[in-house]
């Protein structure tokens, strides 16, 4: 029988998902409200512009 607290003891997270979760965090990752600011934002400079 597999005892689950012994196994707990030895486990240790893959070195990879570590290295992968802070990759994903660390990047500036542009989202759909971003983009509508930029969007308005471009729009306005080119009105006041003209």
């Amino acid at each position: 029988m597999i005892n689950f607290e012994e196994e707990l003891k030895k486990f240790h997270p893959s070195l990879e998902v570590e290295d992968a979760e802070e990759a994903i965090y660390n990047q500036d990752l542009t989202d759909m409200a971003d983009l509508l600011v930029k969007i308005v934002k471009e729009s306005g400079e080119q009105e006041s512009a003209e």
